[in-house]
């Protein structure tokens, strides 16, 4: 009998390394780029810890080099998403019983597989298969996702931990169960570690999911699949489905043993989940839990106190790193008339340096756009500014899809503060500013507040206190994550 009782300590963040020229991690690196390339890769459904191969395949292209195949993968059809869950209900009842200290431990090997013995592969999947620079993809796939991997099981110990306190002769106790049924997860394309996460974390607390990863993402995420597997994750816990998105969440959100929805995407897709779990709540057992984290329009206001070259600097990297491919990537700017000038001549110094192109090039800071949809969408809005009297282009407007997905990081001035890449998510390397009388500081804080419907990330720069502690208070709503002079 084991009556220990354990406590993971708070750990460290995974260092990130930095791929300097002629060192032995860049070398290993680029050998594995070379080796993803050649080889094309065969992804398999994966349920019930088996791989399973169906009649219906799709392939799996780099956005830089969109003729050039790495993978191929099987999609689900109704009968692997029925079987899925099947299979994560089964192994529903074994895995809530498993100690949480051992889910936590599987949880703990993955992350040391992913540091190590994995890093370099993990890295280049995402580099090839979602067009990722190195250091955004270490960043990402390695440091973030070890990161989650390591806190999780340290934040599971302190929750384990909490108990009430008990009155003399009774003993009160809390037992944390997983919910009744399966989770249903979904996961983006932008973040490697954001798929590990959305499936990983409801398992560690003892639930089973199916789980449903992006189609654009499907290399990086079968290696994590591959990779939770070797760190002693028992068959079913996880059950990795490809397919067609639609049919996947018709079948998943209308059975009755959906227990919760795990979620990152579009907001119109989130709302759509939510209205057809709505709809279904009758024919549930319980009542689904529903966790989302979706779009943004997020913003960058600008104080006449503010110190320039730190403004340009967080515009340029805030509004172009992964082509603005972030739900947090700074989209939309307030800058005050009388430093305009200034930032400008900075700022366009500074895009004139970035380099595009492939990702085993590591000078080239930006890549390219997701998919063929995703370039002409954002070109839509690009060449929608190009075509109004209320905008000026002042940088790129450009892009290309002959060989990849590439656009230039594009800068949009309008006189409008209701234009539409003001007020809309585009998701692509367009930042649009809007210019506004030094005197109006105040109407123009209460327009950034009230002009998007998203509330996720947003910025304000200002030396001076006074302002920047009035801006923190008027803006109190439209951000969850809120940066100062950053």
């Amino acid at each position: 009998m084991n009556n220990s009782i354990y406590n993971f300590p708070k750990p460290i963040n995974e260092p990130v390394k930095d791929y300097a020229p002629g060192t032995g991690e860049r070398c290993a690196l680029l050998a594995e780029i070379e080796n993803l390339k050649n080889n094309s890769t065969d992804i398999p459904l994966i349920i019930g810890g088996k791989e399973i191969r169906t009649d219906k395949v799709g392939v799996v292209v780099m956005p830089h080099d969109h003729q050039h195949v790495i993978a191929t993968y099987h999609k689900a059809t109704e009968h692997e998403v029925k079987l899925a869950i099947e299979s994560a209900l089964k192994a529903h009842k074994e895995w809530e019983n498993t100690s949480w200290v051992e889910r936590a431990s599987i949880s703990l090997k993955a992350a040391e597989l992913i540091s190590g013995k994995y890093r370099n592969l993990l890295n280049a999947a995402t580099m090839l298969g979602q067009s990722k620079n190195v250091y955004q993809s270490e960043i990402d796939a390695v440091c973030e996702t070890v990161d989650f991997l390591r806190y999780n099981a340290h934040y599971i110990s302190q929750v384990y931990n909490e108990q009430p306190a008990s009155s003399p002769g009774v003993i009160n106790r809390i037992e944390y169960r997983p919910l009744e049924g399966f989770i249903y997860a979904i996961s983006p394309f932008n973040f490697t570690s954001i798929s590990a996460n959305l499936c990983m974390a409801p398992a560690l607390m003892g639930n089973t999911v199916v789980w449903k990863p992006a189609t654009t993402s499907l290399l990086s995420n079968y290696i994590l699949m591959k990779i939770l597997m070797e760190a002693g994750l028992p068959a079913g816990v996880i059950n990795f489905i490809p397919g067609q998105g639609e049919l996947i969440s018709d079948i998943v959100l209308t059975h009755k043993d959906f227990a919760g929805l795990h979620f990152t995407g579009s907001t119109s897709t989130f709302v759509n989940f939510w209205k057809k779990i709505s709809d279904n709540i009758l024919n549930y057992k319980s009542y689904p839990k529903i966790v989302g984290e979706t779009g943004g329009k997020d913003f960058v206001f600008i104080h006449k106190s503010a110190s320039t070259l730190e403004v340009a600097t967080a515009l340029v990297r805030g509004a172009f790193e992964y082509q603005g491919q972030k739900c947090s990537a700074a989209s939309r700017s307030y800058i005050p008339k009388s430093l305009w000038s200034e930032i400008k001549t900075k700022m366009l110094k500074m895009i004139e340096k970035i380099k595009i192109g492939n990702v085993d090039n590591f000078e080239n800071f930006m890549n390219a756009v997701i998919d063929e949809k995703a370039y002409n969408r954002i070109m839509e809005y690009i060449n929608f500014a190009k075509d109004s009297s209320e905008a000026e282009i002042v940088c790129g407007g450009n892009g290309n899809k002959s060989i990849g997905y590439f656009i230039e990081p594009t800068v949009i001035v309008t006189t409008n503060p209701h234009f539409k890449t003001l007020e809309e998510e585009i998701f692509g390397p367009v930042l649009t500013i809007y210019i506004y009388e030094d005197s109006k500081f105040e109407e123009t804080l209460e327009l950034c507040d009230n002009t998007s419907p998203y509330a996720l990330t947003g910025a304000v720069f200002a030396q001076d206190r006074t302002a920047l502690n009035h801006a923190c208070r008027v803006l109190k709503y439209s951000a969850g994550n809120f940066y100062l002079n950053d």
